[in-house]
């Protein structure tokens, strides 16, 4: 099974060594425009599965572990919460500093179609201006309710250090997406998503990557806050848009198939919850146990975060 997930700037493109601002940064912060903060209780929980679906991404086996109490935002960081930050700290994420960031084919303009392609997955293209404000590099400015995107690891742990708050472990991760459920797939259970009548999420249907016949609604990103919540109040824990973690990705396991298909990955960060362009036929990555991984500097059209505060 192949991948829809995130091209890195690493294996496909030479970009020099740029200066990050987040020194600069304040914690903080006038970060009021949110759509609230959910308590997760501590305990015993699960990581991984022993029904792994890629496990080429060593996704088994299940572990339990134990999780102390902490609270996450309900939804990812949305736009109009980043442009908040960006306002009281003047930040310009490193997308902005580069002078482009990855799109996706079927957000291009006729304009854009010969903007340079990503070499292993050619439906991301590398396109100039395009960043958290530009989403599409055509000027057009970003939903306001929507997830920010265009944003990188360096950009997240900015925004984090400004709002008081830090990326989540995969751990935390896992345990809040379950939702008080045991080992369950999805944030809501067992019950997969399809392309006719059940859509809980905001996901691919039809044809990846040249058709979606946007049955759940979006084509793209939806409103952070969209879709039913899971029993902690979250929601959009997988679909919508990737969401960085703290943590590197790391594989367990020796085979030699593993290790070869990860190769040249040192310095990547995790990823969990999958996106808009997941679909079960070609990145069924929409799991709660599912994983990614990708440079921290890259950044795309399905990429974005939430963050974990203590108690």
């Amino acid at each position: 099974m192949s991948s829809c997930c995130s091209p890195t700037r690493q294996s496909d493109t030479t970009v020099a060594p740029i200066s990050r601002p987040m020194d600069a940064v304040s914690a903080a912060s006038g970060d009021q425009d949110h759509n609230g903060i959910a308590d997760i209780p501590g305990g015993q929980s699960f990581l991984g599965t022993d029904d792994p679906q890629l496990p080429i991404d060593a996704e088994s086996p299940l572990r339990k572990t134990r999780i102390k109490p902490f609270r996450m935002d309900r939804t990812t960081v949305t736009n109009a919460r980043f442009e908040t930050f960006v306002n009281a700290t003047n930040y310009v994420t490193e997308p902005e500093r580069i002078g482009d960031s990855f799109v996706f084919k079927g957000l291009l303009s006729d304009d854009q179609k010969n903007a340079p392609q990503f070499k292993s997955a050619p439906w991301w293209h590398a396109v100039a201006g395009a960043c958290w404000h530009d989403p599409f590099g055509t000027g057009q400015s970003p939903e306001p309710d929507h997830p920010v995107a265009h944003v990188t690891w360096h950009d997240a742990k900015a925004f984090a250090k400004w709002a008081g708050g830090r990326l989540p472990s995969e751990a935390e991760w896992e345990h809040a997406a379950r939702g008080g459920l045991a080992d369950v797939r999805f944030p809501w259970g067992d019950h997969e998503p399809n392309d006719t009548d059940f859509f809980p999420c905001n996901i691919w249907q039809g044809q990846f990557p040249d058709h979606n016949t946007a049955q759940d609604g979006y084509f793209a990103t939806a409103p952070a806050q969209s879709y039913e919540p899971n029993g902690y109040g979250l929601y959009n824990m997988v679909g919508n848009v990737w969401e960085w973690t703290s943590q590197p990705f790391k594989i367990r396991s020796l085979k030699k198939d593993v290790m070869a298909a990860h190769a040249g990955k040192q310095g990547f960060k995790l990823l969990k919850g999958g996106s808009f362009l997941c679909h079960a036929s070609y990145c069924y990555r929409y799991r709660i146990a599912a994983r990614s991984g990708t440079s921290p500097d890259s950044s795309t059209s399905h990429q974005g975060f939430r963050l974990v505060y203590g108690t």
